[in-house]
């Protein structure tokens, strides 16, 4: 993610020593450390709103939505930031660093918020738009044969939840956070499924004496 053009938006950034100050409060005890985690909340809620209404998949969302979006975003991001202090390097402003994680919450929810009304339906002929029009007549009947030889290998060789994750990861292109949510599991068990999947397919093509190398490139 590009965050320079959407950090330098969301308002002018505090100073470097303003982000130190608010790292080294967050870092404190008692009344100081709740006032540096609300003045923390409002800077992350700006990020959030700004993250929300620049994606143009929810001009039609009524601006209370977006807001009680951009609340959820913070508040997840907050909590995140302040469990994670001793991960800040100092690489750049702590705002900055901050920042990130709103972005990356506010980011999720919209991707949610637009798969909110699909159907995730798995349609294995979705590898179809994989075809390359622009290849001669021997370079398509050598990419059909290998689609082909594809979905068999998926069909055949990759379990049932291997196949949805694949098929819905990559050919349909179901952002990874929507599918961990409608499947009531975690991105980490996602993306393992989807690594073994993969990790299966190049194995079976390589036994089938297809040249990954050269396929790639």
């Amino acid at each position: 993610m590009d965050l320079g053009p959407a950090v330098t938006a969301v308002a002018r950034a505090p100073s470097r020593h303003a982000g130190d100050d608010l790292l080294v409060r967050l870092r404190a005890g008692g009344p100081r450390r709740e006032q540096a985690a609300s003045d923390l909340h409002a800077l992350l809620l700006r990020a959030a709103r700004f993250e929300i209404r620049r994606r143009a998949a929810l001009a039609h969302v009524r601006s209370d939505e977006i807001e009680d979006l951009a609340t959820q975003a913070a508040d997840d991001a907050c909590v995140a930031v302040i469990g994670k202090l001793d991960q800040f390097r100092a690489d750049s402003r702590f705002t900055t660093w901050a920042y990130k994680f709103a972005l990356n919450e506010a980011a999720v929810r919209v991707r949610r918020r637009t798969w909110q009304h699909r159907e995730t339906v798995i349609d294995p002929d979705g590898w179809d738009s994989f075809a390359d029009a622009a290849l001669g007549p021997a370079g398509r009947a050598d990419q059909a044969e290998l689609l082909e030889t594809t979905r068999t290998l998926i069909d055949t060789c990759l379990s049932a939840r291997q196949r949805d994750v694949l098929l819905s990861l990559v050919i349909h292109g179901i952002p990874i956070d929507v599918l961990a949510e409608r499947l009531g599991t975690s991105r980490g068990a996602l993306y393992k499924s989807l690594h073994d999947a993969r990790r299966t397919l190049r194995r079976e093509l390589v036994l089938a004496h297809y040249d990954l190398a050269s396929l790639a490139a």
